[in-house]
């Protein structure tokens, strides 16, 4: 594609007829036939790595300001590379969002579980759907990793164009308040868009200064994106402002208030496999009986969003009821089978918010002990460090501090952080290694202990001096269970 025609939908300066055969903003996968897009981020300016490509064959070059380069560089000069990427993404790959049904959920939590299950139910309907967002993407049964849990506006149009190679034609896709707020969905044309919840999450150094600025980013799905609905959240209570200014069809859940999809008569279950919610979804007259592999009302909350999402492509509440109640979310409240009569659960609860969530619904179960296994990772503030720490004080019977992703932080230094933060009568013990955290929650567990083991869920990897160590929870706790059985 000529780099003349690959522009033309943006505005910009600078022109060539350079043939393009790929577009990166890392400069490390930059060459000959590329052109390096300078994104700007919190932490990196992309144009500072502009020479580094050049020096790798690159001559083409997306910028927001002129460089010293070589005079055969191309320089094409736009406001803002990241709204412009959004943009060239979708031409480069044939704007193949514009031959899908794309489906968003925003909110603060409970996202990755609607995707998901929202998929599963389409999928078991007849419609075959795709994943992306915080368990990675899924296409046809084919799973890749991402780096975040909306990927970037390019790497985002070359899985739309995989979708359709592999005969796939819905798509979830979790959209963070970072991806509305930095044009990675820009011009996805959302069918359908959902409003979870919202609480304060997410505000910090490198992501929202308030509240506020959080808020008006997630608002941005439902006020920007012209989708044909809008299923939200009518329990929580900024609902009404995420639906200011939608134009499409409104369609409400919840538990506490009426609507047109409501939950009612909640119930715990507890097996060897799972632990659980069952309801009865109240939809336009019916009643239909609906159990989710997963604990707690707010379980119930994500499933009835699910249910909504799916009902806008006419697949009916007893349709997914049916795959609700075999479908688990791997990494959120996942149950792994270990010693009979203890409850090991592998959950991604990793700040005060969640881990206090998961930790209050799990006592609702009432088991001889709760046992919390977790950390924090690594460039945290202290904020979060001691709110994850009056969690596990006021909720836990007993804690292990362990390490999660440091990253470059010394393990040990994080743990110590926590541990000023633990109330004086916490029952707890500092075990840097998390493997041998896990063996320790394992061997200590008595019949009717529940083991909550925090903030790693789906991920299969620590993250540990910039590199990924490969690590899988749920299967180190298997072993330890192997091994106490001899």
């Amino acid at each position: 594609m000529k780099l003349n025609d690959l522009v033309r939908h943006i505005d910009h300066t600078g022109a060539s007829d350079a043939e393009i055969t790929a577009i990166t903003y890392d400069s490390r996968k930059a060459g000959p036939g590329a052109l390096f897009v300078c994104l700007v981020g919190a932490w990196m300016d992309g144009h500072t790595f502009a020479q580094s490509a050049y020096d790798q064959g690159c001559r083409a070059f997306l910028v927001e300001h002129l460089l010293d380069l070589p005079a055969n560089a191309a320089q094409i000069v736009t406001d803002d590379t990241r709204a412009a990427l959004a943009v060239i993404g979708a031409d480069f790959y044939g704007n193949p969002a514009e031959q899908l049904h794309i489906i968003g959920i925003t909110g603060t939590k409970g996202k990755t579980t609607t995707a998901l299950l929202t998929s599963a139910i389409l999928t078991e309907a007849g419609l075959s759907c795709a994943y992306i967002g915080s368990n990675g993407v899924n296409i046809a049964g084919q799973h890749e990793a991402t780096a975040n849990t909306t990927p970037e506006s390019l790497e985002l149009h070359r899985l739309f164009r995989k979708m359709l190679n592999a005969g796939v034609h819905h798509v979830v896709l979790e959209v963070s308040s970072q991806a509305l707020r930095h044009h990675r969905v820009d011009g996805i044309p959302f069918e359908v868009v959902a409003f979870t919840n919202l609480s304060e999450d997410h505000i910090g150094p490198g992501e929202h200064p308030d509240f506020e600025d959080y808020k008006a980013a997630k608002h941005r799905l439902f006020a920007e994106y012209d989708a044909r609905v809008m299923v939200y959240n009518v329990d929580d209570p900024t609902s009404d402002y995420m639906r200011a200014g939608f134009r499409g069809q409104t369609v409400s859940f919840g538990i506490d208030h009426a609507a047109d999809y409501h939950a009612a008569q909640l119930a715990r279950y507890r097996s060897e496999t799972a632990l659980g919610v069952d309801f009865v979804c109240e939809h336009d007259g019916s009643a239909t009986p609906v159990r989710v592999m997963s604990p707690g009302t707010f379980s119930a909350s994500d499933a009835l969003c699910a249910i909504a999402l799916c009902g806008a492509f006419g697949v009916s509440p007893v349709q997914a009821a049916e795959t609700l109640a075999h479908t688990p979310v791997q990494g959120r409240f996942e149950v792994v089978e270990g010693l009979p009569g203890r409850t090991f659960i592998v959950d991604y609860s990793h700040n005060g918010l969640s881990l206090t969530s998961a930790l209050k619904t799990l006592r609702t179960y009432q088991p001889h002990r709760l046992i919390c296994v977790f950390g924090s990772v690594g460039g945290r503030t202290q904020v979060r460090r001691r709110e994850l720490a009056e969690a596990a004080s006021a909720w836990a019977d007993y804690s292990i501090l362990t390490s999660d992703n440091p990253d470059f932080e010394d393990p040990m230094a994080i743990l110590r952080d926590i541990d000023a933060h633990m109330s004086m009568d916490a029952q707890y013990t500092l075990i840097p290694d998390r493997a041998e955290a896990i063996r320790k929650a394992v061997a200590m567990a008595e019949p009717g202990d529940i083991v909550l083991f925090a903030g790693k869920g789906h991920e299969d990897y620590q993250l540990i001096e910039g590199k990924k160590v490969p690590f899988v929870e749920r299967d180190l706790i298997r072993a330890a269970c192997r091994e106490l059985q001899g």
